[in-house]
C-alpha cells in the first residue's frame, strides 16, 4: 500500500539538504519531477507493518541528470531518519575512488547542514559518517570481494554497476547482506554499458521484464531512462525522453531542470563525426546499450587528408617515429610524423617477408605484390620478417631525416630497441594499453578532422585505416584494437605511437640542413 506520510517525510528530509557542486552549490535540494516520483514510490510503498516494500531499486539514467546527489541524499536518510538501530550503509562501485564519489557528496551535504553537522561526525580518513544516536554509520567499501562477507547492511548505494568487472561484489552485497534487517535497500544508480555478459546487463534485462509485467517482483523498483538502440539518437525529442533533467535555460533558471539543452547540442556536435565518440555519447548521454568496439572515423575524413607528402622535401626536417614490429611473418610498420607549418606530414615505411607474398595476396585479396613493385612496401628475404634488414633501414632513414624519438611497442622489440638505443637513436617504450594510447588516438582524430594531417594517399596506410576498429572504456578513453579490426592496422598503430611523441612538440619546423650539409647514402 501507499502511505503519503512516509513519502513526504523522505521528500522533506532531502529538500532540507543543499546541493554541493557547480551552479547549484549551496542551494536547497529541490527534487526534480523524476526524482520526486522515485522517492515517493520508494519510501511511500509499504506493507501492513509500515516497512518498505522495495528492497532493490535499479535507476538507470544518463550522466549529468543529478543521480549522484540523489543517491547521497538517500544514503543520509537511511543513516539518520529510517528508524534503524545500528544501521550499516555502504557505498560500493568498481573501485574505491568511484564508490567515494557519492560519499563525498553526502559528506559535503552534512557539512552544509546545521542540523546534520551536529548529530553526525565525518571521519574522512576512514571515508565514514557516523550517527551516534542509533550507533549507525555510512562508509565507502573497497572493491575487494574477499573482505565483504558477513556484512549486515541496511543500505547499499551501488554506483555505476555497468563498470563492475564481474558479478562477485553484487552477489556478496545483495545475497549475503541485510538478512537480519526489516527493510534493507539496495539502491543502484548507473548509466548504460556495453558488455552484454555483465551483471549490469542482467539486472537491466530483469528491470525491463519487471516494468513490462513479464516478471512479478514486488520488492524490485525499476526506473529506466534511455533509448533502445534502434531509436534515433539524433532526434532531440529522444534526448528529452532519455534525460528527464534536460531543459532550456528558462527551465533551469526556474529550477525545474538542471541539464542545459544548448550544451547538450554542443556535446553532440563535437562527437557526431567520430563513430567511437558517438558510441560513447549514445551510451553515456542517452543510455543506449552500445557495443564496446566500433568503427573509428568516416573514411571520407581520411581521404580529405591526402595532401602532398614529398619525401625529398622532408629531408633533414625534425620528426618523430612509431615502430610497430611484427612477430614473424606479418607486416612491420615504421612511420614518421613531421610537424611543419602547422601541418602534420606522415611518411610510412612497411616491411613484409618475401617468400609468402603470393600466398598472402590470394588469401587476403590484398595487392601486396603491387605495393612492393610501387615501392610502398619493402620485401625482406625469407619467410619470416628480417629484423636485421629493418634495423639497417631505420639507420638509413635516420641519416636522411632528423628523428627526435622512436616510439616502440616493447612487445617483440626488446633486442631491436636495445640496438637502436646503442646506436644513438632515442627510443621510448609505448605500452599498448588504454592509458598510453587514448591521448594520441584522440589527437590523431583531431588532426584528421581538422585536416591538418597529410598522408599523401599512401595506399597501404589508407587500406589499414579502412580496417580500424576502436575499443572504448567507461571513461570515453579509446584505442585501436588489432583483434577486433577487420584486417591489418599496423601502420595506423605506428602512426598513433609516433603522434604520442610528436604531439608533445609543435615547433619542429626548422630543418637541420639549415646548419649542415645534405647526407647522401
Amino acid at each position: 500500500m501507499y502511505v503519503e506520510e512516509y513519502a513526504i517525510q523522505a521528500i522533506n528530509f532531502i529538500q532540507c539538504l543543499k546541493h554541493t557542486k557547480g551552479r547549484w552549490a549551496g542551494k536547497p535540494f529541490i527534487l526534480l519531477k523524476w526524482q520526486r516520483v522515485l522517492i515517493k514510490k520508494l519510501f511511500g510503498t509499504v506493507d501492513e507493518d509500515g516497512n518498505r516494500i522495495y528492497r532493490k531499486c535499479y535507476a538507470e539514467i544518463p550522466k549529468k541528470n543529478g543521480k549522484s546527489e540523489l543517491a547521497a541524499a538517500i544514503a543520509l536518510y537511511l543513516l539518520t531518519l529510517d528508524g534503524e538501530i545500528g544501521a550499516e550503509i555502504y557505498s560500493a562501485a568498481a573501485d574505491k575512488k568511484q564508490a567515494g564519489i557519492v560519499f563525498q557528496v553526502a559528506a559535503e551535504m552534512v557539512r552544509q547542514s546545521e542540523y546534520l553537522s551536529k548529530i553526525c561526525r565525518i571521519i574522512d580518513s576512514q571515508k565514514r559518517i557516523v550517527y551516534y544516536k542509533t550507533n549507525s554509520f555510512y562508509e565507502v567499501l573497497s572493491s575487494d570481494v574477499k573482505t565483504k562477507h558477513g556484512f549486515n547492511a541496511h543500505g547499499v548505494i551501488f554506483d555505476e554497476l555497468h563498470a563492475q568487472p564481474n558479478r562477485d561484489l553484487w552477489d556478496v552485497l545483495t545475497e549475503g547482506s541485510g538478512i537480519a534487517r526489516e527493510q534493507p535497500l539496495i539502491f543502484v544508480i548507473t548509466t548504460a554499458g556495453f558488455d552484454r555478459k555483465s551483471i549490469c546487463w542482467e539486472i537491466h534485462q530483469y528491470a525491463e521484464k519487471v516494468i513490462s509485467g513479464a516478471i512479478k517482483d514486488k520488492h524490485f523498483l525499476a526506473m529506466l531512462y534511455g533509448l533502445d538502440v534502434k531509436e534515433n539518437y539524433q532526434d532531440e525529442k529522444n534526448w528529452h525522453k532519455a534525460n528527464p533533467s534536460l531543459g532550456t535555460k528558462e527551465e533551469i533558471k526556474a529550477g525545474t531542470k538542471i541539464l542545459d539543452i544548448e550544451r547538450f547540442r554542443d556535446d553532440f556536435n563535437e562527437a557526431k563525426n567520430k563513430p567511437a565518440a558517438v558510441n560513447n555519447w549514445r551510451r553515456l548521454r542517452l543510455n543506449q546499450w552500445t557495443t564496446q568496439e566500433t568503427e573509428w572515423l568516416p573514411f571520407e575524413a581520411w581521404k580529405r587528408c591526402g595532401g602532398t607528402v614529398n619525401s625529398k622535401e622532408l629531408l633533414g626536417y625534425k620528426c618523430y617515429a612509431g615502430l610497430d614490429l611484427s612477430s614473424s611473418d606479418d607486416i612491420t610498420a615504421f612511420v614518421l610524423v613531421f610537424n611543419i607549418d602547422e601541418v602534420h606530414k606522415v611518411l610510412p615505411f612497411f616491411f613484409i617477408p618475401k617468400e609468402n607474398i603470393e600466398k598472402r595476396v590470394r588469401k587476403d585479396n590484398v595487392p601486396y605484390d603491387l605495393w612492393i613493385q610501387q615501392g610502398y612496401i619493402f620485401a625482406t628475404e625469407g619467410n619470416v620478417i628480417d629484423y636485421n634488414f629493418i634495423e639497417e633501414k631505420i639507420y638509413e632513414i635516420a641519416k636522411l631525416y632528423d628523428i627526435e624519438e622512436i616510439a616502440i611497442d616493447p612487445y617483440n622489440a626488446l633486442m631491436l630497441n636495445q640496438k637502436l638505443s646503442e646506436s644513438g637513436l632515442r627510443t621510448v617504450e609505448i605500452r599498448q594499453g588504454m592509458k598510453s594510447l587514448s591521448p594520441p588516438t584522440k589527437e590523431c582524430e583531431r588532426w584528421i578532422l581538422s585536416r591538418t594531417l597529410n598522408h599523401g594517399d599512401n595506399p597501404v596506410l589508407t587500406w589499414m585505416f579502412s580496417n580500424v576498429m576502436i575499443i572504448s572504456d567507461l571513461n570515453d578513453n579509446r584505442r585501436v584494437d588489432k583483434e577486433k579490426s577487420k584486417e591489418k592496422i599496423d601502420g595506423i598503430q605506428a602512426l598513433i605511437m609516433a603522434i604520442s611523441r610528436a604531439a608533445l612538440y609543435t615547433d619542429s619546423t626548422k630543418s637541420v640542413y639549415d646548419t649542415r650539409d645534405i647526407l647522401v647514402i
